[in-house]
Formats: C-alpha cells, structure tokens, sequence
C-alpha cells in the first residue's frame, strides 16, 4: 500500500516540525499580538488572493486572524538546523505549509472558544526560560543568542509563540479525541497492505527484573526531616528564595529548574501522597515535610488557578548504609541463586520478593515507556538499560546492579533476565498486533485531520503571496 510509507513519512515530518515548537531552544516564530483584522479586510478586497493591489512586504501568507511573514519561515528552519534535525523533505514550501496549518488550528481553537489562560502561557514560559538558562549559563547569554535587549522582550515574544502553540495543541486534540480503532479495523488495515509493503520492526526483547530497595535506618531519616524544616523556616523567616533553595539542595531532575514541576491538576500522574499535599497546600505558602516512594519533600504552591496548581519542590533521600546495600545484593544473589537451581521461576521470584510493585504482579516483566507494550527494539532502548542486558544469554540473569531511580528516588537493586527475543521480521499480525493497531489507529486519525483541514480551509480567510502560489502544498491553500 503506497499510502502506509506516505502516512508514516508524513506522520514524521509533522512530529518533527510540531517538537521544533516544544523543544528547549525557543521558536523565533512571532505572530502580531493583536489579530490583523485592518491589514486582512484590505487584503480580502483583492478577490484574486495574492497582494498585487496592495504590496505588504514582508508577508508570506494570512490565515485567519494571523500574518506568516517571510522571516518566520527562515527563522524557523535555522532554528531545526541548529538543532541537528534532519533537513531532508524540509523546504521553503513545506515550512510554510506546516506554519499554515498551526495558524488555521490556533485561528479554529479561538473560533471554538478553546482558549488558553494568560497565566498558564506566563508559567510555561517562565518554564521554557529557566530550561534555557540551565542551558546557556545566563540571562545574558541567552538575550544575546536571541538578539532580544532586555528579559521583558523576550518573554512577550515567548508569550506570544506558547499561545500560539498551546491554542494549536487544543484544537488537533480536539480533532482527535473521540477516535477510537476497532480489532476489525485493525484487521482490514493490515490486510489491504500488499505484502511487499509491509513494515519491517527491528529486533526487540522482552526483560523481567526483580528488584531490592535497601531501606535508610530512622536516624537517617530524621536527618532529612531536620534539614527540610531549617529550609522551610528560613524561607518563611528570611524571605529566602525557594527555587535557589531546591538549585542549592534539591536531589531530584527539577533541581535546575529551581525545583519546578509546573502545572498540576488531580488527575496528574504524580504519586497520591504528593498531590494530596499540593491541593491542602494554600497558595504561597510551604508545605511540611512529608515523605513519598522517592523521597522526603517540601512543596510550595506558587500559583492557583482553577484546579490547577503551578508547584515547586525540594526533595532529599535519607543517606543509606552500606550494611544496606550489602543486604540488599546479597537477597538478591540468593533469590537468583534459587532460581536458577529451578526451586522457582523468575517469575514466582518477582512475585514473591521483588520490592517493584510496578512490575512484581505481572512476574517482573518491564513496559516500554513509550507505548507500554513489553517488547523493547534494541535500536530505540534507554542506553543504560541496553548496556545492562546486552550481553545476557537466555535463560541467563545478571548479576545484582546498583541503579539510581530516574524520577528522584533512592538507590535500588535489581537481577534482570530477558524472557523473549524477536528478531527483525516483517509485520505479522498476531505477533505485532500493538504496533499495527497504533498505525491503524494513526491513518484513522490523519484521515479525520485531512477531512477537518479540507473542510476549514474552505472555511477560512486565507491568502498566499504570489511568490509562494506556485509551492505544491499538501493542502488546497491557493484555493481554485
């Protein structure tokens, strides 16, 4: 099937284009602040769409209520290059198509009322702004990078792009949604595929792991308890800033960002006894001490809007000791040791002593983060964890190995053992129905987008500049 490489390649080029926007370096793409409405009723006069009664130089093309100039095309494909992103398919035509279709969403979201608050898109920013910080050294530095003279100036222009963005996002959500993929819909999918054009998947495996989390004795975690209320006094007392605080203190992947987590709401996936904690917690003020699965904490709530709160925290582990870790390896060797003297399987073993309860109830087996499936492609893995299951055998488990929990928790160990191994094949459909569903389910909801672009383009007051009415867009843009 011709379509399925097309879809796919199409599918690629719009995610890589739409993370440009999301990305750590900022988008130079900038829209008027106030909708074009004066210079868009002069242009709708020319009736045949292509600024010769009126020369707005500068200006690419109009969507809606918003201006593209020639400059924000530029910009933004010196921004992907800069990057290191692949350039290849990506011309002066396509970046003006994708810019298009980012304004007629963002056009269609104001339409909808899908509008974004003002304190949201000035917390995201302050989010993206401390993000390049931590990147360049300096407020300075990063004014220079962007050519911007002061900080007020360059967060309106990143004010101006995050609500551009964020009014993108809720309408192809919207789009999306409600669709659903049936099993006969996958099915059909996979069949009108011709067999030369099925997709091959690369080889991948499936790994159980057992895992021991040596405990910190009480000392160790008063410790702590003691160390997170003499920074929360001093806040309170000394006016002291908690985000140096948590860049000063903290242990856990928001240090850099002065602790930040950004806006949460109930239904966020953070552990229970965190967000408990963030919605009894007032607006302003810190939060006692408490502890979770990855540490002790102090919360502040910098913000309250609706339901959602815009935190910050501090996290610190209790130090544990080395009687502990031992203690911990040596369970470990004996659980192993059983194992392979057939007393039980790995599996039993998970279920029985591993201290995971992620993954304990399902004999050990880790998901792929990415699509929760448990098969892992070895050219997609986590590097650390590749490095640790590389050179298993099967029906070999590793030796115990020490591993630091990514979201900020303490130390843990864990026996890993890879329990299937799929070689490079092509697509079959039993063996890979997951991944021809989520394709099946894509191609369904890029048809449902083609139709709602189709549809509003029709709808909507769009203008071309003659110099870009030759470009083949994948839309009808220079309507006939």
């Amino acid at each position: 099937m011709n379509n399925l490489m097309y879809l796919m390649s199409a599918f690629f080029l719009t995610g890589m284009l739409f993370a440009q926007e999301t990305t750590e370096v900022p988008d130079t793409q900038i829209e008027p602040q106030e909708p074009v409405v004066e210079t868009a009723m002069v242009v709708k006069k020319d009736t045949t769409r292509n600024f010769k009664k009126i020369k707005l130089d500068g200006i690419a093309a109009v969507v809606g209520d918003y201006v593209i100039l020639d400059s924000d095309i530029e910009k933004t494909m010196i921004d992907i290059k800069s990057q290191g992103a692949s350039m290849e398919g990506v011309n002066h035509c396509s970046m003006l198509g994708k810019l298009m279709e980012d304004r007629l969403y963002a056009h269609q979201a104001v339409q909808d009322s899908l509008l974004v608050s003002d304190d949201e898109v000035a917390a995201t920013t302050d989010r993206q702004i401390q993000g390049f910080l931590s990147q360049l050294g300096s407020m300075e530095k990063l004014l220079k990078f962007y050519k911007k003279e002061d900080e007020a100036s360059l967060r309106e222009d990143i004010n101006i792009i995050i609500k551009l963005r964020m009014l993108s996002e809720k309408m192809q959500q919207k789009i999306v949604e409600d669709i659903e993929i049936t099993p006969e819909e996958v099915r059909q999918f996979y069949n009108k595929i011709p067999e030369d054009e099925r997709p091959v998947f690369g080889a991948e495996m499936e790994i159980s792991q057992i895992v021991k989390e040596p405990k910190a004795s009480d000392v160790e975690k008063q410790k702590v308890i003691d160390k997170l209320n003499a920074i929360k006094q001093d806040i309170e007392d000394n006016d002291a800033s908690f985000s140096v605080k948590a860049i000063l203190y903290s242990q856990g992947p928001s240090k850099s960002q002065g602790g930040l987590l950004g806006s949460i709401t109930k239904d966020s996936g953070f552990d229970k006894t965190f967000k408990d904690v963030v919605f009894s917690t007032a607006e302003g003020e810190v939060s006692e001490p408490f502890e979770t699965q990855f540490g002790f904490h102090i919360l502040y709530v910098e913000k309250i809007r609706g339901q959602e709160r815009d935190v910050r925290h501090i996290i610190l582990q209790p130090e544990i000791s080395q009687e502990a870790m031992d203690a911990a390896k040596t369970e470990l060797d004996s659980i192993r040791q059983a194992v392979l003297d057939g007393k039980f399987t790995f599996a039993e073993a998970a279920l029985n002593f591993s201290e995971e309860k992620e993954t304990k109830f399902d004999g050990g087996l880790l998901r792929n983060p990415t699509n929760f499936d448990s098969r892992f492609e070895l050219t997609k893995m986590d590097p650390t964890l590749y490095n640790q299951v590389r050179n298993l055998k099967d029906n070999e488990i590793s030796n115990p190995i020490m591993d630091q929990d990514p979201r900020g928790g303490g130390v843990k160990f864990k026996i890993l053992k890879i329990t299937n191994r799929y070689e490079e094949h092509v697509a079959n459909f039993s063996q890979d129905y997951i991944k021809i569903q989520q394709l099946a389910k894509t191609e369904k909801q890029y048809t449902a987008i083609k139709k709602w672009m189709e549809k509003h383009i029709k709808d909507t007051y769009v203008s071309v500049n003659a110099e870009n009415q030759e470009c083949d867009f994948a839309n009808n843009w220079v309507k006939e």
